[in-house]
């Protein structure tokens, strides 16, 4: 569902004579329906730069990048707008939404954009909501307004509401209690269930030991100096 085939990253750097900064080199994974993959490496190693890439965030200098049948390395923007509708949905570790726009209305927006009749999508938020523990009476409110914590369980909330078949997951048990991260691992072991294939970065050691099927270097992929 998700394969990532002789990927180079490099960054520009415009503001410093153009200076020229490889970062990745022939990275390549697979990931099949069902599985999760954990990204690892010592911080600097690339793990969040092939997220962003494989979201589309980040243009590859070279290489595939495919979920399904769609290259997102090479795809224009209308075809990866579409597949993050429909296909490759990303959990990250910071809540970006519209100001003053009402939690539930924030959860619920991905199936409705969907299709998914308004009843059905509050329903399905609703029950996330409820069970990541966000009470009742903030529903109405902007989540802009909340804790940390807070924040992160909306946007797992949101993250879940469709079921996509491919999924990203950015350190989604960080800023969690207990309580709430059995929740979420749960719910990526749901997802897992149903047929969907995760990436995901895991600080959390005793997380990725219990929902992640393998481990995936990218320190393995760090260009070798010329010489």
């Amino acid at each position: 569902m998700i394969r990532v085939e002789d990927v180079d990253k490099r960054f520009v750097l415009h503001n410093q004579n153009a200076a020229v900064i490889p970062v990745m080199a022939g990275a390549s994974l697979a990931v099949a329906p069902g599985e999760c993959v954990a990204l690892v490496g010592a911080s600097g190693a690339g793990k969040s730069t092939l997220m962003r890439m494989i979201y589309g965030n980040y243009t590859a200098q070279a290489g595939r990048i495919m979920i399904g049948d769609v290259d997102v390395a090479s795809a224009p923007p209308r075809d990866i707008l579409a597949l993050r509708r429909e296909t490759l949905g990303y959990v990250s570790q910071f809540l970006r939404v519209v100001p003053r726009v009402p939690t539930l209305d924030v959860v619920a927006e991905p199936l409705r954009v969907l299709g998914v009749d308004a009843a059905s999508a509050e329903a399905r938020a609703r029950a996330l909501l409820t069970m990541l523990n966000i009470p009742e009476r903030l529903w109405a409110l902007s989540p802009t307004t909340f804790s940390g914590g807070e924040q992160q369980r909306v946007n797992i909330a949101r993250g879940f509401a469709h079921d996509y078949p491919a999924l990203l997951l950015d350190e989604p048990t960080a800023s969690l209690d207990a309580t709430n991260r059995a929740v979420v691992l749960d719910l990526i072991e749901a997802a897992k269930a149903r047929g969907a294939a995760i990436v995901g970065i895991f600080h959390d050691d005793a997380a990725r030991a219990r929902v992640c099927d393998r481990e995936v270097d990218v320190s393995a992929f760090t260009p070798r100096a010329a010489s």
